[in-house]
């Protein structure tokens, strides 16, 4: 419960770093930051209707919310508002590239300790991977069609696209695997049986960390399992 809940608070924070950068936004943010240009909404509130928005679109796609799922909605546009009011609005260059470059940081860490806390996928991720599931295209596929729509979308609404944009793709896969294998949870059954000793000769049964590496995406699979599945979407963006 700590993991996930300092990751949602972190999560938030280091949007709020990013915008400040104004550089660039990543690919969601572009779409919150243009419909609060054009409804008067902060960031944060947008971000919180879309993510409740989004999570109604699970119902079709099957898809079945967790507790880290719920949270992630309700947390992080709260937070992002609250870090907006006390972040100064930076001018010059020297100040917006490390500050950019601190909340993409920040924002790998953050993904890698809700995700690897096995509580469930954010509603953005969750409505990915049930498309993936309800049409049979690839997860990389149905990400980046959703993802470029909502980029396009943000941007003609009036959401800042820029080099922080395509740094912030470039660089959230390789940070969200590194630290979903730092911030790991063991898997249920081997945490409740510590002194199991294993069959001769069995292969080892694969840990967290390592299902992440394989699989992944946050949200994942039939449902939400919130262990190893989730890891995979992240891990191929």
């Amino acid at each position: 419960m700590t993991q996930l809940y300092a990751g949602l608070v972190l999560y938030g924070v280091s949007c709020a770093l990013i915008l400040r950068a104004g550089l660039g936004l990543e690919p969601w943010n572009v779409l919150h930051q243009g419909l609060s240009e054009r409804t008067g909404l902060s960031m944060g509130v947008v971000m919180t209707v879309v993510g409740a928005l989004v999570l109604l679109l699970w119902i079709p796609v099957r898809q079945r919310p967790g507790l880290g799922t719920v949270s992630n909605v309700v947390v992080i546009g709260f937070v992002m508002d609250g870090a907006l009011a006390v972040l100064p609005e930076p001018e010059a260059l020297a100040v917006r590239i490390p500050l950019l470059a601190a909340g993409i940081l920040l924002n790998g860490v953050a993904t890698g300790l809700y995700i690897a806390a096995r509580f469930g996928p954010g509603p953005r991720d969750g409505i990915m991977t049930g498309l993936h599931r309800a049409t049979g295209l690839s997860i990389r596929l149905v990400r980046t069609i959703v993802e470029v729509t909502v980029v396009t979308t943000g941007f003609l609404l009036g959401g800042t696209v820029g080099a922080g944009t395509i740094a912030y793709t470039l660089a959230i896969g390789p940070l969200a695997q590194f630290f979903l294998r730092v911030f790991a949870v063991p898997e249920p059954d081997a945490a409740s049986e510590p002194d199991a000793a294993p069959e001769p000769n069995a292969a080892p049964e694969p840990n967290a960390a390592s299902a992440s590496h394989g699989v992944r995406e946050p949200g994942g699979g039939s449902g939400v399992v919130a262990g190893s599945t989730p890891s995979r979407a992240i891990l191929r963006r």
